[in-house]
């Protein structure tokens, strides 16, 4: 007896990326394109129509985010997987995902083959982090860790947001980067680092970084930051 094909739901708002998907897949024989939408909203729609196995979601759309409809989804149907294939890789959107019961993350550049794993794995039921995903968490953990301890030994009174942000100016990320990943704002940031500099005596972040490494706040030999300079 014939196995049933995977019903596969393309939710990304790239005419071209979504041709790309549909094309990969309508190849592939264990898999069968059910539909292929630009909007969170047109996806929650096509949902309840065609009651995919699996949905591709891309997180950043026009109007609702890929997040919030996989929470739609979820209170749908439970039995459907949703999948984040996306550009956008941060330890805030793989949390939100997680808490909004997506049953994979898989970054958008990976190739074709791991794309149809995870397709293949989360619609059995399982899990399913790309090595770049599972990495960036990885780092979130190490970063947490390191602050936990650096926060007992420093002297300083530093505040827990300012040894996060002292970790984060020494290990290279901009103050957008910063904002961004903290959900506050530049001038925020600007303010955190100027009482930081101020408690901890130095004068520019060159001083900062040394002072960083010098206290083992980060390392010259940990991972560099995902974001772009």
């Amino acid at each position: 007896m014939k196995a049933e094909k995977i019903k596969v739901l393309i939710t990304d708002d790239h005419q071209l990326v979504r041709d790309g998907f549909n094309s990969m897949l309508t190849r592939t024989q264990d898999m069968e394109v059910v539909g292929s939408v630009a909007s969170a909203e047109d996806c929650i729609n096509e949902v309840r129509e065609t009651r995919p196995d699996v949905v591709l979601m891309d997180i950043l759309m026009r109007g609702m985010t890929g997040i919030e409809a996989s929470r739609w989804i979820k209170d749908i149907d439970p039995t459907i997987k949703v999948l984040i294939v996306s550009m956008e890789i941060s330890k805030d959107y793989v949390s939100a995902g997680i808490k909004a019961g997506i049953d994979g993350y898989v970054a958008k550049d990976a190739d074709a083959d791991t794309l149809l794993t995870a397709i293949r794995t989360v619609h059995k039921g399982e899990r399913y982090f790309n090595e770049a995903i599972v990495k960036l968490v990885f780092e979130n953990f190490y970063t947490t860790e390191k602050l936990k301890t650096t926060a007992r030994r420093l002297p300083h009174e530093l505040t827990k947001r300012e040894y996060e942000i002292l970790a984060l100016v020494a290990s290279g990320k901009t103050n957008r980067e910063i904002a961004e990943s903290l959900f506050i704002s530049i001038k925020t940031v600007e303010t955190h680092k100027g009482h930081i500099l101020e408690k901890l005596g130095l004068r520019n972040t060159a001083e900062l970084v040394k002072y960083a490494i010098q206290n083992n706040i980060i390392s010259v030999h940990a991972p560099s930051s995902q974001g772009k300079p």
